[in-house]
């Protein structure tokens, strides 16, 4: 298996962990079926590097490698392996499949970590860095090493790590600001200091891994560009642990947008991250605010006179980017009840939708529905209604119906829900008509998890508009989010509750991984 290549001097290249690191955000995690169509979308995007799970941390991280690796056809497929042996192993055997596969091993350097999270001192922690990739090389030639929680290692030390994993065999080289304490010059001096010491440097790519602890990831991932490293790690919408990642689409349009001050460039379609966004967004519950750079609602919106006036007259007065270069249209269509099918394939496609028939069939009939009881329907009401069609398309535990009284009286539940096939039923009274349809699901599932968050927005104005509602379960450690569309805001919030559960089911089948990895 080969793969490894030195990219052009000014050629970025894209390593996307949205289904690894940004899988380890509490709530985030997405069954096999989830994270196909995930790391389908980002071949398409050309993404270079797609790091698709952890093997040795669960059996359903090591299906969804193993899956992927036999699907993607141009993309790297890269497993997560601890400085052990039987991690390596486990991750040569999930990518076996690839026609490009990577084994991504690492270990901390900093002594901080060595100290208290490995127990080992610095001599230790070298031989594991020399055997760990030797090891891995036995599989591949396509090895990265990172040294985790690098930003806080000492320089000398780091320097010796980085020299003697290049000499046993690692192509890429990693440096993580893993717990994002640096700041971009900071940041950006480290990788010289790394470019200028380490004597077989030239070997490898230099690659960084920010995460955004005080918001600074994608700066100090381009500061870092800049000072000469050529691969980025990252993950759309900055999923990730804690404060999140790198945002993927930040750094590419970043990139694209001021190639006058940053003259590189990446392989990405931006015209996909649309339609990446909204897929990670619905299959994770993580909704993404609205002001977020790129993919956020109000990224492309002006309502401001003064702005309105000035883009009339020429878009450039105040967007530095077009709509269009990230896959949003300009149009402003309203679809309504009177639509038919063509007016809404077309709209679908306009927001980067490509559904299979029996999909356009089912989001068309829900599309119809909606538009008899929402007098407008806009953009974000479909991409609503769609994105709730593909969360649900794989549900062991499906809402039937629901009825609710409420108002000065005790709030009383009906609910009919199928698991699996089965049905049931249940009545119950609650404080509200929420409490009282949540009971109701507690009866008919019989789960452990405790409610930690329950949230609603409206996804457009007015009293007509869609609810968008996101819960969030615990059970014995593990979290998930859920999340529900529809105009009754009683119907959205089921949905979530149910949705939530059936990512529990998920979940239950997989174990935490045993170490934080870089």
């Amino acid at each position: 298996m080969t793969s490894v290549q030195i990219p052009d001097a000014e050629r970025v290249v894209v390593f996307d962990t949205t289904l690894r690191d940004g899988e380890q955000s509490p709530g985030a995690s997405m069954n096999l079926e989830e994270k196909i169509r995930i790391a389908e979308v980002l071949e398409e995007m050309n993404v270079d590097v797609i790091e698709a799970g952890f093997p040795i941390s669960s059996m359903g991280d090591f299906e969804a490698v193993h899956e992927i690796a036999k699907q993607l056809k141009t993309s790297a497929v890269c497993g997560l392996a601890r400085a052990v042996r039987a991690d390596i192993e486990r991750v040569a055997e999930a990518i076996a499949p690839a026609p490009r596969g990577r084994i991504h091993t690492f270990i901390s350097t900093s002594p901080l970590h060595m100290k208290y999270k490995l127990q080992l001192d610095p001599d230790q922690v070298f031989e594991r860095v020399v055997d760990s990739v030797s090891y891995a090389r036995k599989f591949t030639d396509d090895v990265e090493w990172s040294c985790e929680d690098g930003s806080r290692s000492d320089h000398d030390f780091l320097c010796r790590c980085i020299e003697a994993a290049i000499n046993a065999g690692a192509r890429t080289i990693n440096i993580p600001d893993t717990v994002g304490y640096a700041v971009p010059d900071e940041f950006g001096a480290l990788i010289a200091m790394v470019r200028s010491r380490v004597p077989n440097i030239d070997k490898a790519i230099i690659s960084v891994h920010c995460h955004n602890d005080l918001g600074l990831a994608v700066a100090n991932s381009l500061a870092a560009v800049a000072a000469g490293a050529r691969q980025v790690e990252c993950t759309i919408n900055g999923l990730g642990e804690r404060a999140g990642n790198a945002a993927m689409e930040e750094i590419v349009m970043a990139l694209r947008t001021r190639s006058d001050r940053m003259p590189y460039t990446t392989g990405v379609r931006t015209e996909n991250i649309m339609r990446a966004s909204r897929l990670v967004s619905a299959i994770t519950g993580f909704v993404v605010q609205p002001n977020k750079a790129i993919v956020g609602a109000n990224a492309f919106a002006h309502e401001s006179g003064i702005h309105q006036d000035g883009m009339l007259k020429h878009a450039g007065t105040y967007e530095i980017m077009t709509p269009e270069s990230v896959g949003l249209s300009k149009s402003k269509l309203v679809l309504g009840k009177h639509s038919g099918r063509h007016a809404f394939r077309e709209k679908l496609r306009e927001l980067n939708y490509d559904l299979g028939d029996n999909a356009l069939e089912d989001a068309f009939a829900r599309f119809k529905d909606l538009a008899d009881r929402k007098k407008d329907v806009f953009d974000e009401d479909i991409v609503a209604l769609v994105d709730d069609g593909l969360v649900r398309a794989h549900d062991r535990i499906k809402l039937i119906s629901l009825e609710v009284e409420c108002g000065t009286r005790q709030a009383r539940a009906r609910l009919a829900i199928e698991v699996d096939g089965e049905p049931r039923v249940c009545e119950d009274v609650g404080d509200g008509p929420v409490d009282s349809a949540f009971k109701c699901i507690k009866h008919l599932f019989e789960t452990d998890a405790r409610l930690k968050l329950y949230q609603v927005h409206a996804v457009t104005g007015g009293t007509d508009a869609q609810a968008e509602v996101t819960v969030r379960l615990e059970e014995h450690g593990r979290t998930v989010n859920g999340q529900g569309a529809d105009t009754d805001t009683l119907v959205a919030s089921v949905k979530a509750y149910l949705n939530a559960l059936n990512k529990l089911m998920v979940k239950r089948e997989k174990r935490a991984p045993s170490a934080l990895s870089a």
